[in-house]
C-alpha cells in the first residue's frame, strides 16, 4: 500500500472526530454569546422597569395631593434658598387618608434615584426629571391654597399649572430618551438641558409671584381662619402666638441657571 493511500485512510478516520470537535466548539461559543446577550438584555429591561416604576410612583404622589392642613412649625428659609410653601406657613400637604404627601414624595424620590443611577442615567438628567415633579408638586400645593383663600390668583394659577406641566413633560421626556436610546441621547442632551434651564427659570418666577401673593397678611389670616378656626395650631407648633402666624419667604433671587429644581 502506498503512502498516499495510508494518508487517505487516516484522514477519513479522523475527519469525523475533528468535525464534531469543531461543531461542538462553535456551538459552545455561540451558545455562551447568546446566553450572555439574553442575560444582559434581561438585566437592562429590569433596570428600565425600575426607573419607570419610580417615575409612576412620583407622578402618583404629585397627582394625589388632596389638601393642606396644620403641620410642623413654620420654618424661615435663608436668603436665596428655597423651601416649600407649606413649610413656610406651618402646613403640610396630604394625600387621601391624611398621609403626609411630602414624606411620600421624598421616599419616592429616593427609590427613583437609586433605580436611575443603577440604569446608568446621568445625574443631571435624573435631577431635572425629579426636579420637574417637585415643581409640579409645589404648583399643586399653590393651587390648593389658592382655592382655600377664594381664588385670589385668578387665571394666573392656570398659567402656572400649564407651564409646570410642560416643564415636567420636557424633563421626563429627556430622561426617557436617555433611558431607551442612551447613545442617540448623547447627541442632544446638552442642548435639551439648556432649554430646560430656561424653562425652569420662567417657572420659578411664576411660582415666586404666586407665593408672594398667597403669603400676604390678609390671605394668610383667611387661610388659617378656615384651616384652624379654633386656633389650636400654636399647640401643634409649640410656639407662642406672639411669634407670628407664618414665615413669609425671603426676597426672591434670580434662580441659578444650573439648578434643575
Amino acid at each position: 500500500m502506498t503512502c498516499s493511500a495510508w494518508i487517505q485512510i487516516i484522514a477519513e478516520e479522523r475527519l469525523p472526530g475533528l468535525a464534531e470537535l469543531a461543531y461542538s466548539t462553535v456551538g459552545g461559543v455561540a451558545g455562551a454569546a447568546a446566553t450572555s446577550y439574553l442575560t444582559r438584555h434581561h438585566e437592562r429591561r429590569q433596570l428600565r422597569a425600575g426607573v419607570m416604576e419610580g417615575l409612576h410612583t412620583i407622578a402618583a404622589v404629585t397627582a394625589g395631593v388632596h389638601d393642606v392642613e396644620i403641620g410642623w412649625a413654620p420654618v424661615h428659609r435663608a436668603v436665596g434658598g428655597r423651601s416649600h410653601l407649606t413649610s413656610g406657613l406651618g402646613l403640610r400637604a396630604t394625600l387621601d387618608g391624611g398621609v403626609d404627601a411630602e414624606l411620600a414624595l421624598r421616599e419616592a424620590f429616593a427609590g427613583f434615584g437609586v433605580a436611575a443611577l443603577a440604569a446608568g442615567i446621568p445625574r443631571r438628567v435624573m435631577d431635572f426629571a425629579a426636579g420637574s415633579h417637585e415643581r409640579a408638586f409645589e404648583c399643586e400645593v399653590i393651587r390648593i391654597i389658592d382655592r382655600r383663600v377664594g381664588g385670589v390668583l385668578g387665571d394666573s394659577v392656570d398659567e402656572l399649572m400649564r407651564v409646570a406641566e410642560e416643564y415636567r413633560r420636557a424633563a421626563t421626556g429627556l430622561l426617557l430618551h436617555t433611558l431607551w436610546h442612551p447613545w442617540r441621547a448623547r447627541l442632544n442632551t446638552r442642548a435639551r438641558i439648556r432649554a430646560l434651564r430656561t424653562d425652569v427659570a420662567a417657572l420659578h418666577e411664576l411660582q415666586e409671584t404666586a407665593r408672594a401673593r398667597l403669603v400676604e397678611a390678609d390671605h394668610v389670616a383667611l387661610l388659617f381662619a378656615r384651616l384652624d378656626p379654633g386656633e389650636r395650631r400654636w399647640e401643634t407648633w409649640k410656639i407662642s402666638p406672639d411669634g407670628g402666624t407664618a414665615a413669609p419667604p425671603a426676597p426672591s433671587t434670580e434662580p441659578d441657571p444650573s439648578s434643575s429644581r
